[in-house]
């Protein structure tokens, strides 16, 4: 049995929330410049219509359900992703305040590259973004294997290099040095409970 969804419309023929598509579909289609998404429970669309379109475009529809959890995230923080087309494949990765969503760095696309070394290198940037701001808040990835390597200090990745992946891998000495010359504080690297808390508010929402 499909289970059940819940669409918000804040512009079309009628708003609001309908609890099929039919009824979403007849708000929506063919109105010029409509604005909806499905979420997954009733309580997420609720606080979906309270809020903005543009909190929610493009992003995927679990994000933002760490708001209604009763265990929340630590805050303020920092949460960082990657996203990679393919495997190897075109990588990039970004930082963003878990609170707002506002982006706070973006690097890449680059070539030939794996989501694991893009999760590494995405907390590393976060790690030196916050010394060189005088920062020490916590940093959320989803990456069990990323926080591990720099835990470690070092990127195990079995990337195979080439021309087009050389400036990842001066990417991840250079990471791997400035981890070896800083020591990171005690619980800086938290994983995100994507379980508990939906997407992470950096996702890039191609999943």
């Amino acid at each position: 049995m499909p289970k059940q969804k819940y669409y918000v419309v804040w512009k079309g023929r009628k708003t609001g929330i309908f609890t099929t598509w039919v009824e979403c579909e007849k708000q929506v289609k063919g109105f010029v410049g409509a604005q909806f998404k499905a979420f997954e429970s009733e309580a997420e669309a609720d606080a979906a219509y309270l809020a903005h379109y543009d909190d929610y475009k493009g992003k995927p529809s679990t994000s933002g359900k760490w708001k209604l959890a009763s265990i929340q995230p630590l805050l303020p923080s920092l949460c960082v992703d990657a996203a990679c087309s393919g495997s190897p494949g075109k990588l990039e990765y970004r930082g963003v305040n878990a609170k707002t969503g506002e982006e706070i760095f973006r690097a890449g696309p680059y070539g030939d590259g794996t989501n694991n070394v893009g999760e590494f290198l995405a907390i590393v940037h976060a790690l030196t973004w916050q010394a060189k701001h005088n920062m020490h808040i916590p940093i959320y990835s989803d990456s069990e294997n990323a926080i591990l390597w720099v835990n470690t200090g070092q990127c195990k990745t079995k990337l195979k290099r080439t021309a087009k992946n050389a400036v990842l891998f001066a990417l991840i000495q250079s990471a791997e040095n400035w981890l070896a010359e800083n020591e990171l504080p005690e619980d800086k690297l938290i994983k995100w409970n994507t379980g508990l808390w939906g997407e992470n508010p950096a996702d890039f929402g191609r999943k």
